[in-house]
């Protein structure tokens, strides 16, 4: 399986993983590699089985015995920390990490989020704890140590079409370890996972969970599991990214996470595998070397430590150097180089010298003791007169996952690709028509170079090494169609002045930033909203468009750049019915960032939308082909209301025009939530319980009103014109308020400007609602006298009030029954979907507190629907938490044409006894249950 194996040494994870029986056992198989990953063996199947296409250089016979904790033989890898007894090793199907890059069958980047601490989580690279802070990947479940991040497989998840070995069938991802507690097999039905070491396999689409030796009776396509119609599959997703980064196409927000390398790492030379956490400090018996891979590694300063002992032989310290490096190769293939001072302080021309080596002295001319002078080393690649090269098909529809040819001297871009075609069965075919395509795959970005015909492959092998030899580990080479790819790029651009035209908005552009009209065209306008879509036809000017539009403003008002793709709407499964999620990371303190991470993993990150990044108008856009899809929200009523108001100035440009929206709960009042039984506020449930309640969940309709803001018309004196604003339109959902509960509104909304750190908990919101309430309870404006109210254009006398409330749920400030259950011959019973508001009037904060308490219904006044409300003074108004000032005029308040269709959540049903079943891997979903 290309391990190289060592010694037992006693750690803390010296253990295998758990088997099937419970019992202390085999590690239960996983490739950290995917359905990107090939297979292990059997070989033959995919390539001639030859010493040059095994993927470990160590063979078999190698292998060296140890002794553990129960005095029974033992196995250890000498290039990470796997670890398996002998008579386990005929189940070990786990490759190692030095050769797992050879195994993925397309390699596809991580999107490492900010470090944190991941409490009982494995590095996916070195196999050990995270018990310092590690980098985890937003789209799939890779964890790693900082240090670890330059030798992670770029294994992430392919979400979309980008034009490189794009298949119609998808089969599962296969993530090794960090199970769920109580994990068990989808085949035997037995616990897979370990909280001592990586055990068990996941598919990270579907959610399926086996053993490795039981996922071989699974069947190697995957169906997305339980939430296959909400998922939006990733051949029907086009995105051309050659130039864009996964954390740019994903719109993820990047945040100031170090270079990997920075700083110094350890790697004791007694330890079995895997580099250390920290730079340790040796006894006086062993000594501590810098240890460089290459040029690269050499300019960025980026180098790795060993610990050896002083006396150590010049084979054992470069092996050493290798281990640190996970490289499994055979030792005589390298040599130690010391590096000068000079060099080490990053002097260009004592670079330049030696990497022409002009001051390269062998390490293994030297004795043991010449290296004391010598902190620093760079491991050098012998020079070879051949080597032998595996090229791997891309777009073609062969039987094998790769070939193994000789490269000498000789040899060139041209010549492989001639000598390759026919081991393809691609004989018939003429060389012209194909290229060599270079590809780095890195484990933040993975970078394609199209090879010229007459380079010469051996010194192209030899510079790799020379500018890193972990860099040669990651590089694999292609042999593709040499077919002219259109490069279409798409730009959304927000953030400019509303209102124009399309010209107007070309023109606007070329003066920001300097677009090529040859290159770039407006494919889309949005004009309400102040934006526009771009279709781009270069890539590098795609990239310069998108680094430069972020870096620029427009009337003084920042830009908005976004990478957003293509969804072939007409290659989605008839049943197929996409979920687009929002997300407001503002609501919910930390909540909504997680929410954002996890919904990433259990979904099409495509399909997931961070609201400050943008606002909702780029996923309507995105979706505006898809035949049927849902919306969930994730924010409080505001991050509601503001969806439902770009959704229905969307309308006309959907084919959906009518997409059912559910909620999941993250502000502090959450009414709407709460009538809609999504619960009073988010509680940490499991983000995948929450998309089967959307699934499961029932379609009602809602009146959405509009509420027309004309302040010209003001009252007399020194109010009058000074005061006028231009007219406005806002969209309610939930609830208007004037007087009183504005000014609460207000009052909690100034405060929460300004310090926002502190409002992070639904509690301390309310705390401030409470003081902000008993600074206002001896308070008296008569807002009666104030305003004036019609109801279907009759004059309406209003009580003595301090807050005039229209009302469009049952529910008012935090689940509050503002018109009361008592039955009245005068008003028809209150419906969300009856084209009515209720008007309801309070007399101050006293009584707003009897009425949240249960105590005390409002004031019922009327109901109809259409309002005018006359401003008299400058008054507080707030609609759906969103509180202002409004100057003297008037306020009219109409329904807003169609009405919108909520998503309600089923009710509970009575769950039976017994052990619950992992229904994430369940191929049919529970039926619709839409009702109109």
């Amino acid at each position: 399986m290309g391990w190289a194996w060592g010694p037992f040494s006693e750690s803390p994870q010296a253990r295998s993983a758990p088997s099937r029986s419970g019992r202390v056992g085999p590690p239960r198989w996983l490739s950290p590699l995917s359905s990107n990953a090939a297979r292990p063996p059997p070989w033959p199947s995919e390539a001639p089985l030859s010493a040059a296409s095994l993927p470990c250089a160590k063979p078999w016979g190698l292998l060296i015995p140890g002794q553990d904790r129960a005095n029974s033989r033992a196995l250890i890898p000498i290039a990470c920390n796997f670890m398996s007894h002998e008579k386990c090793l005929k189940h070990v199907r786990t490759p190692c990490a030095s050769v797992a890059p050879s195994l993925v069958h397309v390699p596809v980047a991580h999107c490492f989020g900010p470090r944190g601490l991941y409490k009982r989580k494995f590095c996916g690279v070195c196999r050990k704890g995270l018990e310092a802070p590690g980098l985890r990947c937003e789209v799939c479940e890779l964890h790693v140590h900082l240090d670890c991040v330059p030798f992670a497989c770029s294994d992430c998840r392919q979400c979309h079409r980008d034009g490189y070995r794009d298949h119609d069938l998808h089969l599962h991802h296969w993530r090794e370890g960090n199970l769920p507690s109580g994990a068990r097999c989808e085949v035997c039905r037995k616990t897979c996972g370990s909280s001592d070491v990586l055990a068990g396999l996941r598919c990270e689409w579907c959610g399926v969970q086996a053993h490795s030796v039981c996922s071989t009776a699974l069947a190697p396509e995957c169906t997305f599991g339980r939430l296959r119609t909400m998922v939006l599959p990733p051949a029907c997703v086009r995105l051309l990214s050659r130039n864009f980064s996964k954390m740019h196409c994903f719109r993820i927000s990047e945040s100031a996470t170090p270079e990997p390398g920075e700083g110094e790492d350890s790697v004791d030379a007694s330890a079995p595998a895997g580099p250390g956490r920290e730079l340790v400090v040796p006894e006086s018996s062993k000594q501590t070397l810098k240890i460089f891979d290459g040029n690269d590694s050499v300019l960025r300063n980026h180098s790795r430590a060993i610990t050896v002992p002083r006396q150590a032989r010049n084979q054992e310290v470069l092996e050493a150097a290798l281990r640190a490096y996970y490289i499994t190769e055979d030792p005589q293939h390298f040599q130690l180089q010391a590096l000068p001072q000079p060099a080490q302080a990053g002097d260009l021309g004592a670079l330049g010298r030696f990497w022409s080596g002009g001051t390269v002295e062998e390490e293994g001319s030297r004795g043991p003791g010449a290296r004391d002078g010598a902190e620093a080393w760079i491991i050098r690649a012998r020079p070879r007169t051949q080597e032998v090269l595996k090229i791997y098909p891309a777009w073609l529809k062969v039987g094998v996952a790769y070939v193994s040819i000789r490269v000498t001297p000789q040899s060139t871009a041209r010549t492989v690709v001639q000598e390759v075609l026919p081991l393809l069965g691609c004989q018939d075919e003429g060389p012209e028509s194909f290229q060599l395509v270079e590809a780095l795959m890195g484990s933040r970005q993975v970078q394609r170079t199209v090879l010229a015909a007459e380079e010469p492959l051996l010194d192209r092998l030899h510079d790799i090494r020379q500018t890193s030899l972990r860099q040669m580990g990651q590089t694999r080479f292609y042999v593709a169609e040499n077919r002219a790819v259109a490069p279409r790029v798409s730009l959304f651009v927000g953030g400019l002045p509303p209102g124009l035209s399309l010209q107007e908005y070309s023109s606007l552009l070329d003066e920001a930033v300097a677009s090529k009209a040859g290159l770039v065209s407006v494919s889309h306008v949005y004009s309400t909203q102040g934006a526009v879509v771009l279709d781009v036809a270069c890539f590098a000017e795609a990239e310069r468009l998108y680094m430069l539009v972020r870096d620029t403003s427009v009337h003084g008002r920042l830009l908005t750049a976004l990478v957003l793709p293509d969804v072939l709407h007409t290659k989605l499964p008839p049943d197929c019915r996409p979920l687009l999620v929002f997300v407001n990371p503002k609501s919910g303190g930390l909540k909504g960032r997680d929410l954002l991470c996890s919904f990433r993993k259990l979904l099409n990150p495509h399909q997931v939308f961070e609201l400050t990044n943008g606002g909702p108008l780029p996923g309507f856009h995105v979706f505006s082909q898809v035949p049927c899809f849902r919306v969930l929200v994730c924010g409080g009523d505001g991050t509601v209301g503001w969806v439902l108001a770009a959704l229905e100035e969307m309308r006309h440009r959907l084919a959906c025009p009518e997409p059912a929206v559910a909620i999941l709960p993250l502000g502090t009042g959450n009414d709407l939530g709460r009538v809609l039984r999504w619960g009073a506020g988010y509680s940490g449930e499991d983000p995948f319980s929450v998309l089967v309640s959307v699934d499961e969940a029932d379609a009602v309709l809602m009146d959405r009103w509009t509420i027309l803001l004309d302040a010209h018309e003001t009252g007399s004196g020194e109010d009058g014109v000074a005061d006028a604003e231009p007219p406005k339109v806002v969209q309610m959902s939930n609830y208007c308020g004037i007087g009183i509960d504005a000014e609460l509104s207000l009052d909690f909304h100034q405060a929460r400007e300004e310090e926002p750190g502190k409002f992070t908990s639904r509690f301390h919101n309310k705390g401030v609602y409470v003081r902000v309430g008993l600074q206002k309870i001896s308070h008296s404006r008569s807002l009666h006298r104030e305003i004036r109210l019609q109801v279907e254009r009759r004059e309406v006398e209003l009580p003595s009030i301090e807050g005039l409330i229209f009302i469009n749920i049952p529910s008012w400030g935090s689940g509050a029954d503002l018109w009361g259950s008592d039955s009245d011959s005068r008003f028809e019973k209150p419906r969300m979907d009856d084209g009515l508001l209720e008007v309801v009037g309070v007399t101050g904060v006293m009584h707003m507190g009897q009425v949240q308490g249960g105590l005390r219904s409002g004031i019922r006044i009327a109901q109809g629907a259409y309002f005018r409300v006359t401003l008299l003074k400058a008054t507080p108004v707030q609609v759906d938490g969103e509180p202002w000032v409004q100057a003297p005029g008037h306020m009219i308040i109409s329904a807003a044409g169609p009405k919108v269709h909520m998503l309600r959540k089923a009710k509970q049903k009575p769950k039976k006894s017994g052990t619950p079943k992992d229904v994430r891997a369940e191929g049919t979903p529970a039926p619709e249950g839409d009702s109109k």
